[in-house]
């Protein structure tokens, strides 16, 4: 039997397809959204004016974006279960931080228990 699977890129304004993922900042917060040629190029004639007004901010050295995983090791860890995993520690009596890198040795331990 024979299986055709077809993914489809949905625009998210309007839910015709959509051609690229655009990614823009601001505010130091990063989005990302699916648009269709024209929706793009309305989105690029909107921050036209703003854009030839504004000054280019060269990233800082050693500054990442915001990921949605975590990485332990080869392992990516995501952020539903970085939350288990941070709660299980707390809950044990083990230190984590709120935010950033869970240590591997407290990754290997929830993973032993679970």
């Amino acid at each position: 039997m024979a299986k055709q699977i077809v993914e489809s890129f949905i625009d998210d304004i309007d839910g015709s397809e959509a051609e690229r993922t655009t990614t823009f900042t601001l505010d130091g917060t990063n989005y990302e959204i699916d648009l269709s040629a024209a929706n793009r190029d309305k989105l690029e004639k909107a921050l036209a004016p703003f854009i030839t007004k504004a000054r280019p901010v060269r990233a800082e050295r050693g500054v990442r974006g915001r990921r949605a995983a975590a990485v332990v090791g080869a392992k990516t860890i995501s952020r539903e279960k970085s939350t288990e995993i941070r709660q299980w520690a707390k809950a044990n009596g083990l230190s984590v931080s709120e935010r950033g890198r869970i240590a591997a040795a407290i990754v290997e331990q929830y993973e032993a228990q679970h």
